[in-house]
C-alpha cells in the first residue's frame, strides 16, 4: 500500500528540523498516546547527515481479530532513518523486532517551508504479508500513522515553544 502523510506546523523549518533531530525529544515523544517510551538506540551526526535509530512499542487497543494473529507484546519495532539536513529530507525504514516476515515498510520524510510555518511530507510503501487480511491491516496501520502525525505535530510545537538549557 502507497501512502501519503502530510503534516503542518505553526514553526518555521529550521525549528520544526531540530526538533525533529533532538534525542532528548525523542524520549518526550512518550507523551503521545499507543507508543509506549521511545528509546533512543543510535544518534550520529555528521555534517549535514543525521542518523538515528529509535525503537517502538505500540500499546494501544487492537481488535480481537487482529489479537489472534499477533500478540501486542511483540509489536515493537526500529524506525532506522537518515535525514539530511541540507536538503531537509530524510529516509526510513521500519524494522519489526517481531514478525519481520509479515511487515515491509519504507519511505521518505520532506519538510517543506511555508508561508505560515512549515509541512512535513511522509511518503512510502507498506506491505503487510498475512493471506486473507493484509489490506485491512495495512489501512489500519496507514490509519494509526495518520493519527501518530497530528499528535506528533501538536507535541513538536509544544517542545519549540518550551525554554531549553
Amino acid at each position: 500500500m502507497r501512502f501519503r502523510i502530510e503534516q503542518r506546523f505553526g514553526l518555521p523549518l529550521e525549528t520544526v528540523e531540530d526538533t525533529l533531530c533532538d534525542p532528548a525529544f525523542i524520549e518526550h515523544m512518550a507523551a503521545l498516546p499507543k507508543l509506549g517510551q521511545p528509546r533512543l538506540l543510535a544518534h550520529k551526526v555528521d555534517g549535514d547527515r543525521v542518523d538515528q535509530q529509535v525503537r517502538y512499542a505500540f500499546v494501544g487497543d487492537l481488535s480481537s481479530a487482529v489479537r489472534r494473529v499477533v500478540d501486542p507484546a511483540k509489536l515493537t519495532w526500529i524506525e532506522d532513518s537518515s535525514t539530511d539536513r541540507s536538503t531537509h529530507r530524510a529516509t526510513f525504514k521500519i524494522l519489526p523486532d517481531h514478525y519481520a516476515g509479515l511487515l515491509r515498510c519504507s519511505g521518505t520524510f520532506a519538510l517543506t517551508a511555508r508561508p505560515d510555518g512549515t509541512s512535513r511530507i511522509a511518503e512510502g510503501d507498506m506491505v503487510v504479508s498475512v493471506p486473507l487480511v493484509g489490506s485491512k491491516v495495512e489501512r489500519a496501520i496507514v490509519s494509526g500513522l495518520e493519527e501518530h502525525a497530528r499528535e506528533e505535530a501538536s507535541l513538536v510545537e509544544t517542545w519549540a515553544a518550551e525554554p531549553r538549557d
